[in-house]
């Protein structure tokens, strides 16, 4: 059975030691994906509708911007896979907000999967590794 490792430039570099996906066999397991653009570094905070001052506090917040970031990122990392959005079969969705953000989730997350319906579940925590509202864990086939 293959055991791939798999990175693309396409898609922002990953803030530790892992690859964007592993494909095991014929299922493709993706590493938390956010919404940051591709060539920010680990440690910047290059993210669409997402500006901050020099302390850290937001001056710009647009979680829409962030959503359809992340659905791309998805979508980059699976096709540098050799897999797609419509092989998708599990998303685990991550938001530091549930309360203000989960119905512009789903309203923008229905208008993505209106084909293909993978299994989803979505969890609030407390914060991610970098300023952003959301991530996605993701399993699709190959």
């Amino acid at each position: 059975m293959s055991n791939e490792k798999i990175n693309t430039s396409d898609a922002p570099k990953p803030v530790g030691l892992y690859p964007h996906a592993r494909r095991v066999g014929e299922l493709l397991f993706l590493s938390g994906v956010g919404p940051r653009e591709a060539g920010s570094g680990t440690h910047d905070s290059s993210v669409p509708g997402l500006k901050l001052d020099h302390n850290g506090n937001f001056e710009e917040f647009d979680f829409e911007a962030q959503v359809h970031s992340v659905f791309n990122n998805v979508k980059k990392i699976l096709e540098a896979s050799g897999s797609s959005w419509d092989k998708l079969v599990d998303v685990t969705v991550f938001l530091v907000d549930m309360k203000r953000d989960f119905k512009t989730f789903n309203r923008i997350y229905a208008e993505y999967f209106k084909e293909n319906q993978p299994c989803r579940t979505t969890v609030e925590i407390n914060s991610l590794p970098t300023p952003i509202a959301i991530e996605l864990k993701c399993i699709a086939t190959v």
